[in-house]
């Protein structure tokens, strides 16, 4: 049977048998519903289709999503020798038609079918879905990364700055949403309905979360906020449930404790930069007052380094700062960023190092992780794009002048300071 008659005979099933269990189309591979729908010209033939394809591939095993990865890998890739012959017709020529193929040709043909599927209701969400799969197939299969890598390019222009909607999450969101931000909480972990109320509720807490409008009930990022008199020094403070409320126009710091991302299927996806900046934006209009945006962020990685670096643990607070200071500053990966994942997030978005702390997570993660010790990076909306390309041009970790005036700096610290 040709490919034609093939999609036409799947076009009419779709409409003639539509929802029976019987139908000739549940005989039909998911393959040859991928076909169809690339074929496929008309708008209402080509939703009932994609909704089909993301039936099928919802019932399917791990193994099974394995091999649908494979068929987008192998059976929709570019055609190298297509696209040779483009290119050469439009040296000789420059002809619009040779410079149209070329773009077509150029395109794997699984992101126009990634583009069709995304036609149904609630597709969007069944596609960051999909590559959370392919992600874990990946895992299996490492070839798969050229179409991971399709996933994660129209991702990012789906989920772009200009379709997301910024939502401030308080104690009236519907509870459909709020249990999912005690779900999705990555770096301090909600207990209860009651500690998610000590977040909320108060005058002096905040939360905010950036939404998709074809996803409007599932939060993509959110970021947590306290509003305090001073720069905190312990995530025991700010989370503790006997501490003193305030009314928020007498706070002066705005912190970050906590920025969590939701959806596993749009890793590499960021927003987080965005999300801190809108945030900034938004409680600097709502309480001028505000003078600080700091963190108080996680040092996830300073136990693994100190340890393989000086073969033994801090042995006190002092130690600890100083270990936490010397990683931040020192501690490189293989491309010269910043060792430590938080930091070069941070670090990439224009903030500064201002201080470090010693026993402020004494978490059992906390602990293991990095000896109890946090940091504050400052978002300072002065200096914020210029540290920005410091960092993004020579790697440079930006220091505020607290954390450089801090006591009990070593001197091989101060040189790199200098």
């Amino acid at each position: 049977m040709s490919g034609r008659s093939t999609f036409a005979d799947i076009v009419q099933t779709l409409f003639e048998r539509r929802g029976s269990k019987g139908s000739v189309l549940q005989s039909r591979s998911i393959e040859e519903m991928c076909h169809a729908l690339l074929d496929v010209e008309g708008e209402v033939s080509g939703i009932a289709l994609a909704e089909a394809v993301l039936d099928r591939y919802a019932g399917m095993d791990p193994d099974e999503k394995l091999r649908f990865f494979q068929f987008l890998n192998t059976d929709l890739e570019i055609d190298p020798a297509a696209l040779r012959a483009a290119v050469s017709g439009f040296q000789n020529g420059q002809s619009i038609e040779d410079y149209r193929r070329i773009g077509r040709l150029a395109e794997p043909r699984r992101q126009e079918l990634l583009r069709r599927l995304n036609q149904p209701t609630g597709a969007t969400q069944a596609l960051v879905n999909m590559r959370a799969d392919l992600i874990r197939a990946k895992a299996r299969d490492t070839d798969l990364a050229r179409t991971e890598q399709d996933f994660q390019h129209l991702l990012r222009s789906w989920f772009n700055r200009g379709f997301l909607v910024l939502r401030q999450i308080n104690w009236d969101t519907p509870a459909s949403i709020l249990e999912k931000i005690v779900a999705y909480e990555a770096v301090h972990a909600i207990q209860d309905w009651d500690d998610l109320r000590r977040r909320l509720y108060p005058q002096d807490r905040r939360c905010f979360a950036f939404f998709h409008p074809s996803m409007p009930d599932e939060p993509l990022i959110f970021v947590e906020v306290a509003l305090t008199l001073g720069v905190p020094d312990s995530i025991q403070h700010v989370l503790s449930e006997h501490r003193d409320q305030r009314e928020a126009e007498e706070t002066k710091v705005a912190v970050f404790y906590s920025i969590s991302n939701c959806q596993e299927g749009l890793a590499g996806v960021s927003f987080g930069s965005m999300l801190i900046k809108q945030v900034v934006a938004e409680l600097s209009r709502e309480l001028p007052q505000l003078e600080t945006f700091v963190t108080l962020s996680p040092i996830p990685r300073l136990a693994e380094w100190t340890r393989s670096v000086n073969g033994e643990d801090p042995s006190d607070d002092r130690s600890v700062r100083e270990a936490a200071s010397d990683y931040l500053l020192t501690a490189k990966d293989a491309k010269g960023r910043p060792f430590d994942p938080v930091a070069r997030f941070h670090l990439g978005n224009g903030a500064q190092v201002y201080a470090v702390h010693a026993e402020a997570d004494l978490s059992e993660n906390g602990v293991s992780q990095s000896f109890g010790a946090m940091v504050n990076y400052q978002y300072d909306l002065s200096k914020i794009e210029q540290n920005h390309e410091r960092f993004v041009q020579d790697q440079e970790v930006s220091l505020a002048p607290q954390f450089k005036n801090s006591q009990g700096m070593a001197t091989n610290r101060k040189r790199i300071l200098a």
